[in-house]
């Protein structure tokens, strides 16, 4: 009935907008998320790699319900800009929304192009060098835990655990930035 609040699990759950780009980096429309994935329009991402005072970083396990790459490990905090926000703004607001991460200052690692056939975008990679506590956004993050550099890199060269095959591109590509010491 017109009017009368719905029960949360009956309302209509809202489509993120997110700004869809050319290939020369230029907006070019907006459109709701639903429509990025099923299309696998281009659009662009921040990426975020968190390393603690000892060197490690911050693995985590995606959830099942996750829209790409359900259930696999990542060690970026990620998402998809939003309409007129730039890169640094994305990459606060969703390495705070993922791991609750706040007051860091970001390194920039870098920009890449990724594709596969449910992913094309331009990543904006960042560093977060972070000692506090790790706080999971429930709808995002199934477990996570604090690895050394070696360790992630054993685990990645195990066959029985499913990476984030965007997460293995960029951090081949940024992986000396992250080993760097501070």
């Amino acid at each position: 009935m017109s009017g009368e609040a719905q029960p949360e699990s009956e309302q209509p759950v809202v489509d993120e907008i997110v700004a869809v780009y050319a290939l020369d980096g230029r907006l070019t429309e907006t459109a709701p998320r639903s429509v990025v994935r099923a299309r696998n329009l281009r659009h662009a991402c921040v990426a975020v790699v968190v390393r603690n005072g000892s060197g490690e970083v911050y693995l985590h396990r995606r959830t099942e319900t996750k829209d790409v790459y359900p259930g696999h490990y990542d060690v970026m905090a990620g998402g998809v800009l939003q309409p007129g926000e730039t890169p640094m703004n994305a990459a606060l607001r969703e390495v705070e929304e993922e791991l609750g991460v706040t007051g860091v200052a970001l390194l920039p690692l870098g920009e890449a192009e990724y594709e596969d056939d449910v992913a094309r975008y331009h990543a904006f990679g960042y560093l977060a060098d972070y000692d506090g506590p790790i706080r999971w956004q429930p709808e995002e993050v199934a477990w996570g835990a604090w690895v050394a550099l070696d360790e992630l890199r054993a685990m990645i060269a195990d066959p029985s655990r499913r990476f984030a095959p965007d997460t293995l591109a960029l951090l081949e590509k940024w992986m000396p930035a992250v080993a760097a010491s501070r």
